[in-house]
């Protein structure tokens, strides 16, 4: 590898880096000022199809798993660990593609996020909850918001790298 693309390459990795270090700490500091404002269950209406309230998702993604008697705590721990250091890795590797590498940054500061409410708590502080015509959408927090743009963007590098032949 040439001594530019070597340097460019490490000067992405840590831009994607950084980017989920911000989305990690904007997401503990938006749950922990849930947690110190309100008590379980607790919020306030913001419009007609959104509330602020204070949520626990024992399990994962529309709390799968939730009453499962307290060993998916360590499952999605283990799995959101072994996910960190995947995408570590997979930057490491790739950090120079701009589309993969914000979506594997936004996955990793989601992860991160919620495997810190996960040891700390034993549960996802969750607080965004929307809803409209009697469908209520299960509430999530920033991390999941995070993990869901990550999610969506490696979809779309996968379609134009196909698409362009690589």
């Amino acid at each position: 590898m040439a001594r530019h693309t070597f340097i460019r390459s490490t000067t992405s990795y840590w831009l994607w880096i950084g980017m989920a270090i911000v989305i990690l700490l904007a997401d503990q500091f938006t749950k922990v000022l849930i947690i110190s404002t309100y008590q379980l269950g607790e919020g306030f209406p913001v419009t007609s199809f959104f509330n602020i309230v204070r949520v626990h998702n024992e399990g994962a993604a529309f709390s799968f798993l939730a009453n499962a008697g307290g060993w998916q705590r360590w499952f999605f721990t283990g799995i959101g660990s072994i996910a960190t250091i995947a995408i570590i890795w997979m930057l490491t590797q790739h950090a120079h593609q701009k589309l993969f590498g914000f979506a594997l940054a936004c996955v990793l500061g989601g992860a991160v996020g919620n495997v810190i409410d996960r040891v700390m708590y034993g549960y996802v502080v969750d607080f965004l909850d929307f809803y409209y015509a009697g469908i209520h959408f299960p509430a999530f927090n920033l991390a999941d918001s995070a993990i869901t743009l990550g999610a969506v963007c490696l979809i779309l590098d996968e379609i134009v790298r196909v698409r362009r032949g690589h």
